[in-house]
This record gives C-alpha cells, sequence and structure tokens, in this order.
C-alpha cells in the first residue's frame, strides 16, 4: 500500500515562479484575504487565491447549497445540497492547501462581526450576491476606515466588471451613492456604477429574465470563473505592490461573448453627468417594467 501523499507548500506552487519571485510567494503565504460571499463569485475567489497560494482567509457566508446553485457556483453538486458554503468551500480550498488557517463566519458578515471579520486582513474581495446592498454598504465602509483595499468584480452576461476601491482613493459611497436610496434605486446605481458601457446588454436573448425590482436575474458560470481570473490579478497587483492599479471612479469591463475590453472612467461616480444620464433612462426602463409586471395575489 503506498504511503499517503505530502503536502509541501514550496512544491504545490513551484509553478507560480516566474510570474512571482520567490520571495513574493512567500508573502502571499502570509497574506490574509477576506472574502464574504462564497456563491456565484465568492467560492471561485477562494479556489482561484488558494492556488495562488494565499495561505490565510477569512470567509462569511450563512446560506446552504440548492440545486439553482448548479450553474454557476463552484462547490454545488449533489454532495453538497443543503451543506453550509462555507464549510464546502473551507474544505475544497484545504484540499488544495491543508495549511490554509481559516476564519470562517457561518452567519455572514454583521455588524456585530465585522471588526473580526476584517482583523489583519491585507484585501478585501466582494462575493455578496448582487442584491446584498446593507451588507455590501457596511464591508466596503468598514475597509475604507480601516484602510484596506477592496475588489469587487461583478459577473455581467459572459464577462465581468471590475473595480478597486484603494486607500485614498474615491469610496465605494462616493462611487455609488446608495446612502438614502430604495433597494431598486440602490440596484441600479449599482448595475449602471459597475458597468456604464453595459457590453453585456444586447446579448440578452430574454430580457423578462432580469428584474430589478423582483430582485432577480440570468448568471453563467463563465462570467464567474472570468470574474476570479480578473480579481485574483487585481489583489496580486495590489498585495505585491506592481502593476498598474487604477482605482475607482477607474474601472473595466470584459466581455468574452462579444471579445471586447473597456476602461470606463466615471469622475463624481454617480454625480457624473453621463451617469445621471444613464441613470435617469434606467429609472424608466424599471418604471415601465415595473407597470408591466402582473399584479399580485
Amino acid at each position: 500500500m503506498s504511503d499517503s501523499p505530502v503536502f509541501e507548500y514550496e512544491s504545490a506552487f513551484s509553478r507560480n515562479f516566474g510570474w512571482v519571485t520567490r520571495a513574493e510567494q512567500q508573502q502571499l503565504r502570509n497574506t490574509r484575504v477576506a472574502i464574504a460571499g462564497l456563491g456565484g463569485v465568492g467560492g471561485f475567489h477562494l479556489l482561484t487565491l488558494a492556488r495562488l497560494g494565499i495561505g490565510r482567509f477569512s470567509i462569511a457566508d450563512f446560506d446552504t447549497f440548492d440545486l439553482v446553485n448548479f450553474n454557476r457556483q463552484a462547490g454545488a453538486g449533489m454532495q453538497s445540497i443543503g451543506r453550509q458554503k462555507s464549510e464546502v468551500m473551507m474544505d475544497m480550498a484545504r484540499d488544495i492547501n491543508p495549511e490554509i488557517d481559516f476564519r470562517v463566519f457561518a452567519e455572514g458578515v454583521q455588524a456585530h462581526n465585522i471588526d473580526q471579520f476584517l482583523a489583519d486582513v491585507d484585501i478585501y474581495i466582494d462575493g455578496l450576491d448582487f442584491f446584498v446592498f446593507s451588507a455590501r454598504q457596511m464591508t466596503f465602509a468598514a475597509c475604507r476606515e480601516r484602510g484596506i483595499p477592496a475588489v469587487t468584480a461583478a459577473p455581467l452576461g459572459m464577462g465581468t466588471a471590475v473595480l478597486s476601491f484603494l486607500p485614498g482613493s474615491m469610496s465605494f459611497e462616493d462611487y455609488f451613492g446608495f446612502e438614502g436610496c430604495t433597494d431598486d434605486e440602490k440596484a441600479l446605481r449599482f448595475l449602471v456604477g459597475l458597468a456604464p458601457k453595459g457590453l453585456h446588454r444586447p446579448y440578452l436573448v430574454e430580457p423578462s429574465s432580469l428584474s430589478l425590482a423582483e430582485r432577480r436575474g440570468p448568471s453563467t458560470n463563465m462570467a464567474c470563473q472570468i470574474c476570479a481570473g480578473a480579481a485574483a490579478t487585481e489583489a496580486l497587483k495590489i498585495l505585491l505592490r506592481r502593476g498598474e492599479v487604477r482605482a475607482a471612479p477607474w474601472g473595466f469591463q470584459f466581455d468574452a461573448y462579444r471579445q471586447r475590453l473597456v476602461r470606463t472612467w466615471r469622475p463624481g461616480g454617480h454625480r457624473n453627468p453621463l451617469q445621471r444620464l444613464l441613470l435617469a433612462l434606467g429609472r424608466i426602463a424599471l418604471k415601465k417594467q415595473q407597470d408591466a409586471a402582473p399584479p399580485g395575489p
């Protein structure tokens, strides 16, 4: 009977050498990344960063896996139905690197645990569901207060839209302007703010599948995996302090279906005149969709 395989960090991540130095790999090994939300994008964020050799994580998710997660979530499968996402994803990451130091917040990120969640964190990666607004506001604000870089990569169509919020740059609130808004307005501002160019819109073949008012929208596995690659690359550049990182109000959207990449720049964020126009048009479209919806029971 053969001996059980032995894990050895340097060997496991030796193929990173060349793109990172050996000293940088050790720096990544001693880095702590926080990820809130381990569903669509968050699970792929965790596994991608684990394969990069990140050695410490703080992860938060209160949800369990279900059949509707199968099309896009890294941990979703028949064996994981009903299991805590945080537990499943921790097991998957530790299968890559058994030495990972985890802090798990199985009730999700909350006001009472935000200090512990962000303790000793070097960077925050947003994995929350699109429509989770209050937790997202709170977490980005807490990162801002603590000088923690924060990256959000949204899965849109078959691509991603990426924004980085760095210490000393524009804040999440200044860019999106959520304060005092209804959830409908927050949904609109988040969508338009993430992807002002809207590369994904032309190939939405069933527009009725997207309803900001009803908090639902279509998704693809391809977008989630593209998000993880883009966010991990931003994280690497920020953590190792090399390569250009353009913080908000700069952003970028890449769409694999249309084979297009655009940089976006919205000085003033939601106050930008062009952004205000897009939001006004969005409100009209949202109102039409609400008026056309069948009455409830």
